[in-house]
């Protein structure tokens, strides 16, 4: 069993052991830190069926044409939970925003590189599977990668994109860490527009999408997508709106498409994932995470290894 605690349950769980969790995250980065064993326990209790199957990934690479070697991956889970019993409609659970919105924009991305000038670097476009079902697809695909990971230059995951209309705001889920964010920031700003944190960081957003498999194994990558302040109507109608559908709509049969979607906004965001990744097809830098990420020495190891390309 696997899980992980919010921030106020970590608190008062450390505050049991009569000590503080701020005092000891100061100390963890200092040298010398040792973890002590809390006397904590827990017990739970629940029932799992187990079933087996199978599902594919989807892989479409565009070769570079100086450096095919070397490669910008493009991201989006293509599966939701199935089907549902229920009394009323059909029970399927369509995830339309979450995530046929993130597959449509992969496919947008694909044929725009595809019609334009062969980039310097590889483009892969990757969809996954199972991730609804714990980042399976994600997790497999790190494991088995088309491209070595050590080859792989960033990774840029699309996951339920924002379709309420035009944004102020652009939210970098997990924001401040990696390199790939200085990319971006040229980017809104010749749209009028900011990059900001998520929200509702308690939720764990950063590490219930697929890029996180990538971020463990050392690959730097950017989980980003419009925000809520609405550009004519204000954030406390975005938030309004993506309240309404986390309530109503998030893994539920209800997640459908709706005419009355605003794509004008998916549009602006698309431009700036475009953006990043056409970047760094047509670059030599390496970018790596910043120096206070976990997931940094990851990727100085791998970059380390004597068949890693040279960092810039």
């Amino acid at each position: 069993m696997q899980g992980w605690l919010t921030a106020e349950s970590a608190q008062l769980l450390i505050a049991s052991t009569g000590k503080d969790l701020e005092t000891l995250r100061r100390e963890a980065s200092t040298a010398g830190f040792k973890p002590f064993a809390m006397q904590a326990s827990l017990s739970a209790n629940f029932k799992s069926t187990v079933r087996e199957g199978k599902s594919d990934n989807v892989v479409a690479l565009l070769p570079g044409s100086a450096r095919p070697d070397e490669a910008v991956i493009y991201m989006a889970h293509w599966d939701h939970l199935g089907r549902t019993f229920q009394a009323t409609g059909d029970g399927i659970f369509n995830g339309a925003i979450d995530n046929a919105t993130g597959v449509a924009g992969i496919l947008e991305l694909a044929e725009k590189f595809a019609k334009g000038p062969r980039p310097q670097r590889s483009l892969l476009f990757l969809t996954v599977t199972l991730e609804e079902s714990g980042l399976l697809g994600s997790k497999y695909y790190v494991a088995h990668p088309t491209v070595p990971l050590n080859k792989t230059v960033g990774v840029i995951n699309l996951d339920a994109m924002t379709v309420l209309g035009r944004t102020k705001d652009f939210v970098v889920v997990g924001k401040g860490s990696s390199e790939l964010e200085d990319l971006v920031t040229p980017l809104l700003e010749a749209q009028g527009r900011s990059a900001f944190p998520e929200v509702e960081v308690q939720n764990g957003y950063y590490f219930r999408s697929d890029h996180f498999n990538f971020a463990k194994a050392g690959v730097p990558a950017l989980y980003a997508k419009g925000g809520f302040d609405h550009v004519e109507k204000g954030a406390e109608y975005g938030k309004a709106q993506a309240s309404r559908y986390t309530t109503e709509d998030y893994h539920k049969p209800s997640d459908q498409f709706d005419a009355s979607w605003d794509l004008s906004g998916v549009v602006e965001d698309l431009v700036v994932l475009y953006g990043v990744g056409d970047a760094l097809a047509n670059a030599e830098q390496w970018p790596n995470w910043y120096p206070s990420s976990a997931f940094r020495s990851k990727r100085d190891a791998m970059m380390a290894a004597p068949t890693a390309p040279a960092a810039q």
